[in-house]
């Protein structure tokens, strides 16, 4: 996917522009993707005008959406790297931990990192096997199994004053006790939303 396109369809959002270069790095991950999707299944959308949407501009508006205070971030079940990946290209300033249990996953969300130089780690493993008391500046959770479950683990592992990031659809999700948060409206959707939510 050309990088001038996902410029054009971030602009035509409403979002704020890309940084120098990133668009480039968006359009080669795309190819990894589209490449690794073959063989792992890493998203059933198959048409890039729908990635475009759901994968890239939802994630980038999450992205450009999270405090400023952020400074580390663990994007929990991160399969494809959403939105960990699209958070680490347009928020350098963010360590970004992929965690992702499936081996093969994990393995592409590698070759994403070193392919484009990007600042993070990949925990491969299950969150919940992580060392006890790590805890992160921001949480972020999209399209996990048991998505419920997961929004509990997670809040584990939001430390003080910290965030748990949602991406999902209006009215599907339940904050875990203690926890408060607003919506926001995705970039042309009107089901999605993101949901940042602190304890």
């Amino acid at each position: 996917m050309p990088a001038e396109r996902i410029a054009l369809a971030v602009q035509e959002t409403g979002l704020s522009p890309l940084g120098a270069g990133v668009p480039e790095r968006f359009s080669a991950y795309f190819d990894l993707l589209r490449k690794w999707n073959a063989k792992l299944n890493l998203t059933a959308i198959r048409n890039p005008d729908d990635a475009l949407q759901r994968h890239f501009v939802e994630c980038i508006a999450c992205a450009q959406n999270l405090p400023v205070s952020i400074r580390t971030l663990l994007d929990y079940g991160s399969g494809g790297g959403f939105p960990g990946i699209p958070i680490a290209l347009c928020r350098p300033e963010i360590r970004v931990t992929l965690a992702e249990s499936q081996g093969k996953k994990a393995s592409f969300l590698r070759e994403v990192v070193r392919v484009l130089a990007i600042h993070a780690e990949v925990y491969a493993g299950r969150v919940e096997d992580m060392v006890a008391g790590r805890k992160f500046d921001a949480v972020t959770l999209r399209a996990v199994d048991k998505m419920q479950a997961a929004i509990r683990s997670a809040a584990d592992r939001v430390g003080e004053s910290g965030w748990l990031v949602l991406l999902a659809s209006l009215g599907t999700v339940e904050l875990p006790h203690g926890f408060t948060g607003r919506e926001l409206p995705m970039p042309g959707s009107e089901s999605r939303v993101l949901i940042l939510a602190s304890p």
